[in-house]
């Protein structure tokens, strides 16, 4: 991501790292707010649809019985037929009881005339509403329809006109909810809800905080590591769980743990190289530099005396910063070039090499005849670096013996000597760099480098180097490789 991208970017985007958790935080309570709202309201509609519809249900219930009590004709509190339009509505109102929020009304001749008993909860202000009287009195025929009350607010009615053979009186009865009112549990419900939301919202913050806070641990721990990282310590890793396979911030502290690792493994290399070298090169360039102060530029055989002594000394320095060169490259994925190898050629081109190295007894004990994925030429290096070893260790005439051969799925390279062996306190130590034995041996003009270069291209072929050896009876050292390399070491 580019600087620009980032200025781009408003404040509150661009805080610092710190500010994630807010952000989480405010993003899943604004998702809360708004599942709550649409909750909210999608309960508050259902809840008054079926209000509204259980409203028209009841009017038109309603409007059937003051039918009915017309139809008959007949008084039911009497007994005797209806003498007027004012007597129906009368006795058709006194018959039906209004529920809450419910009234009856009757109109003659476009006049309010009656409305039913008054209930306790429910307001009369439809009666003597002119602007209602106006709306509903004179109706001809059934109308259905919706009134703005002032004070109370949204009015269902059902207004059905009434009349009676013999009596030219017109009549309206009416049926009539306080919508508003009816609707007030569903809007009670809402409010409920809210005041609920409000608070699960509270809990929700403050869930969302402490789960931000441990979702964001890892970038943290991250942050923390990357600020304790010193020139001089590289050590410091990111906390990981073993049992958080898949977690995408426990992978990515695994995956910044690695680059640690490969930071930290450059590291070192560099260290050692440069400790390596400052340690080895001090001493040739010490003698150079002390036999060029003594010189006699009188004296041309002083003269020639000193520069072959400079020149065979900066042959040894040339050598020994290529060894150093050639370590370092080995822990570097390119250091090897593996391809399938013939191993009963590869061992026996091997063994016409190393055959010219001394006069020794050379034996080529054995060759396994196969294929098998690896470097030739750092094998190669290899062998040539034992069997040199073993050289230097060995007087005239002594044997020396090389072979191959196949053990289950690995390879085994070997350089046996009978020389002086390697005592078992020096077992480790000889393949560090720059060591020696405590047997001796004839100087090379190299830096005591040569087992370790072996044991790099060991380990670079994903093996080991093995040594078997008896103080006074000669040693054995092998070089394991698996045949189709690429798998890890397994000691037997």
């Amino acid at each position: 991501m580019s600087s620009t991208d980032i200025g781009s970017r408003p404040f509150w985007w661009r805080v610092a790292p710190s500010a994630a958790r807010t952000r989480i935080m405010g993003w899943v309570l604004l998702l809360v707010m708004a599942a709550l709202g649409i909750v909210t309201f999608v309960t508050w509609r259902l809840l008054v649809t079926a209000i509204d519809a259980r409203m028209d249900a009841a009017l038109q219930l309603e409007v059937e019985e003051f039918a009915d009590v017309k139809e008959s004709g007949v008084n039911p509190s009497t007994g005797q037929p209806f003498a007027s339009v004012e007597e129906v509505i009368s006795e058709a109102i006194a018959y039906n009881i209004a529920r809450p929020n419910e009234q009856f009304l009757g109109y003659v001749d476009g006049q309010f005339y009656i409305q039913s008993r008054k209930q306790p909860e429910t307001p009369e202000v439809l009666a003597g509403d002119k602007a209602f009287d106006d709306l509903v009195g004179s109706v001809t025929e059934p109308v259905e329809g919706r009134y703005d009350q002032p004070e109370v607010g949204d009015v269902r009615y059902l207004a059905v006109p009434v009349s009676l053979a013999g009596d030219p009186s017109r009549g309206v009865i009416v049926a009539a909810f306080l919508g508003d009112a009816e609707r007030s549990d569903a809007d009670g419900a809402a409010r409920l809800m809210l005041v609920v939301g409000a608070a699960t919202m509270l809990g929700a913050t403050a869930a969302a905080w402490l789960v931000a806070g441990r979702i964001l641990r890892p970038l943290r721990d991250v942050a923390d590591t990357a600020r304790s990282i010193t020139d001089s310590d590289v050590s410091k890793r990111i906390p990981t769980h073993a049992n958080r396979e898949g977690d995408e911030l426990d992978d990515l502290a695994r995956t910044v743990n690695g680059m640690l690792d490969r930071v930290e493994s450059g590291v070192s290399a560099q260290r050692r190289f440069i400790d390596d070298a400052g340690h080895e090169l001090r001493t040739p360039i010490t003698i150079v530099r002390g036999h060029l102060e003594v010189l006699d530029p009188n004296d041309p055989a002083d003269i020639h005396a000193t520069v072959a002594l400079v020149d065979d000394e900066l042959v040894r320095m040339n050598r020994m910063v290529s060894d150093l060169l050639l370590l370092v490259r080995s822990e570097q994925p390119s250091f090897l070039q593996t391809r399938p190898v013939d191993i009963g050629g590869l061992t026996r081109d091997v063994f016409e090499k190393v055959a010219q190295l001394g006069e020794r007894d050379f034996t080529l004990q054995s060759v396994a005849e196969v294929t098998a994925v690896l470097d030739p030429q750092r094998i190669t290096q290899a062998l040539v670096a034992l069997t040199d070893n073993a050289c230097r260790y060995t007087e005239d005439g002594d044997r020396i013996g090389i072979g191959s051969e196949l053990v289950g799925e690995w390879l085994r390279f070997w350089v046996a000597d009978s020389g002086p062996g390697v005592s078992e306190a020096d077992r480790t130590r000889i393949f560090e760099r720059f060591a020696r034995g405590s047997a001796g041996g004839h100087r090379s003009e190299g830096a005591e480098l040569g087992l370790s270069i072996v044991q790099a291209i060991a380990v670079a072929h994903c093996g080991q180097v093995d040594l078997d050896s008896t103080p006074g009876r000669g040693s054995t050292f092998t070089v394991v490789v698996p045949v189709r390399g690429g798998e890890p070491w397994h000691a037997s």
